[in-house]
């Protein structure tokens, strides 16, 4: 990283440009865009925690339970396929939960690993990307997202039972 930064540095002096000028004029756009997201994403964390400190993710579980045991989806990695589209954090700590009650080799640890490398934080990236340019009507792609997450978690059963 040191070399790719003087690379950077050294290429903006021979073309003449203000490298330090740049930076700060870059640095003051990203405070900027800083404080206009902060407050959606403050909003997103205090509600993943309020889930989850409620007991609502495990009353959500339970819920959902019955259709992922038809499905064939591993009741371990449904706290985590219930906290992916929301919290990355949270559902890498339940991963490595997964990986601690079951074993990484075993069939919910390669679902919960296919899960954290194929689905998004789903509500994260749309609280992110379109809080910091202010779109307030996200239905469409809230729609499409979670259709997505939906194929990837149960697309990782079936990859994992045919092809792992």
């Amino acid at each position: 990283m040191p070399l790719f930064a003087a690379a950077i540095v050294c290429f903006g002096l021979i073309k003449r440009v203000p490298v330090f000028d740049c930076f700060i004029q870059g640095a003051r756009e990203g405070a900027g865009v800083l404080f206009q997201i902060a407050p959606t994403i403050i909003g997103l964390v205090f509600a993943v925690s309020l889930l989850r400190s409620s007991g609502a993710v495990d009353a959500i579980c339970k819920f959902v339970q019955p259709a992922a045991d038809f499905l064939g989806f591993p009741k371990e990695v449904v706290p985590m396929a219930m906290l992916r589209p929301v919290s990355g954090s949270g559902s890498s700590a339940l991963l490595i939960s997964v990986y601690e009650q079951c074993g990484p080799d075993s069939f919910a640890g390669r679902v919960a690993s296919v899960i954290a490398g194929s689905s998004e934080t789903t509500f994260y990236a749309v609280a992110m990307y379109y809080g910091s340019i202010g779109i307030r009507n996200v239905r469409h792609t809230l729609v499409a997202a979670i259709a997505a997450d939906l194929t990837a978690f149960a697309v990782s059963v079936i990859v994992v039972k045919n092809f792992l």
